[in-house]
């Protein structure tokens, strides 16, 4: 999927911004041919599932894999991180993808990491980031653009509290616009997804006397309309005059909605790469070992910094496998995480991994087993 050329320079911008580069073909060699190198091609057939925000990064890097790969399957299916995790402690697929790391804490009685290391015959899953961007907060209000909402003012927007565009405190964070009496028409992931996790993580962490929900993958309010997986929303709000949502930037564009400017504190920023860039560069790993689970601050208010980012893992047994899936399930992530798999998703509307965080990453690749 190839976007508008000003949503490729921006994210050229974020790459820039984040001095961002995978590590070298030292790390593309070993099992199969994972980059542009001539090694042996592998074969066999991976089966992955979940966040459909990485829906274009990922078929991106298995369109390429299989190019290099011609005797090798990889199957991605899009239903959200909910059930991509659900489906891969079940032993559905190899892997999953989500946008939110496996929790240690047990919600409804469950422990995801519990969970995935009994899927993976005692050891431990690993969250690996590989596909990282913002969240926009898009909206269809034809004449209003350049649109500032705070933390705030968008949970009570998001809760149902304020229901017209019009409304005294949307004025009073966009003074000199003209902003119509429409109704505010909310659509939410009705599916269990990790944008709304993160989306409220956002939330909760820069405004939680407004959102005092705990973030989930589930979606708490009862406003609006609930739609299935990224696309679903954007065409929500694309064919409603009023509407806003929670989503990927890439779905944003390509659908043609406003996105707003954030302000967490410092004034008014709006989504580029270079400003969702400032927000990676400071992410920090808050797994243990080879467990690259990240921690981002949702509460920043640092100037020019766009608050609302999240990265999309890949979740992995690091041991249980049996011999030829593992081989299959590195090469591929070898292959995703290599420098060159990397700067294709800039078109996609995404940012390569920070070349810090993909170091760490090709160290947990080399150590599943």
């Amino acid at each position: 999927m190839k976007l508008p050329k000003h949503v490729a320079l921006t994210s050229v911008a974020l790459a820039g911004a984040l001095a961002l580069t995978a590590c070298g073909s030292d790390n593309n060699s070993g099992e199969g041919d994972t980059g542009s190198d001539t090694g042996s091609s592998v074969s066999g057939t991976l089966n992955g599932e979940g966040s459909s925000a990485q829906k274009n990064a990922i078929d991106e890097a298995i369109a390429s894999f299989s190019a290099n790969n011609p005797d090798a399957t990889v199957n991605y299916n899009a239903t959200g991180s909910g059930d991509g995790v659900k489906n891969f402690i079940a032993k559905q697929v190899d892997f999953a993808g989500s946008d939110s790391a496996l929790k240690d804490e047990a919600v409804d009685g469950v422990v995801e990491t519990d969970q995935a290391a009994e899927r993976c015959a005692g050891n431990p899953a690993w969250n690996l980031p590989l596909v990282a961007g913002p969240i926009a907060i898009a909206y269809n209000l034809p004449g209003v653009e350049g649109l500032t909402l705070d933390p705030t003012v968008l949970s009570e927007v998001m809760l149902g509290k304020i229901k017209n565009w019009n409304d005294p405190k949307i004025a009073a964070l966009n003074e000199g616009v003209e902003l119509p009496s429409t109704a505010i028409s909310v659509f939410f992931r009705s599916d269990e997804s990790g944008t709304t996790d993160n989306f409220q993580k956002y939330l909760s962490g820069s405004a939680p006397e407004a959102w005092t929900a705990e973030p989930s993958k589930v979606w708490p309010g009862t406003a609006g309309e609930g739609r299935t997986k990224s696309d679903g929303v954007a065409q929500g709000v694309k064919n409603v005059e009023g509407g806003i949502t929670y989503v990927e930037w890439s779905y944003a564009t390509d659908n043609q909605l406003g996105v707003a400017q954030i302000d967490n504190g410092a004034g008014a920023v709006e989504l580029t790469g270079e400003s969702a860039g400032k927000a990676l560069a400071a992410a920090e790993v808050a797994g243990e070992g080879n467990d690259l689970k990240l921690s981002l601050d949702y509460a920043t208010k640092e100037a020019g910094t766009y608050p609302i980012v999240m990265v999309t893992y890949e979740i992995v047994c690091s041991k249980g496998l049996d011999a030829d899936k593992t081989t299959l399930v590195k090469s591929f992530l070898k292959h995703f995480a290599s420098d060159e798999t990397q700067g294709t998703l800039e078109e996609a509307g995404f940012a390569p991994i920070p070349a810090e965080i993909a170091t760490k990453v090709n160290t947990a690749i080399d150590a599943i087993s």
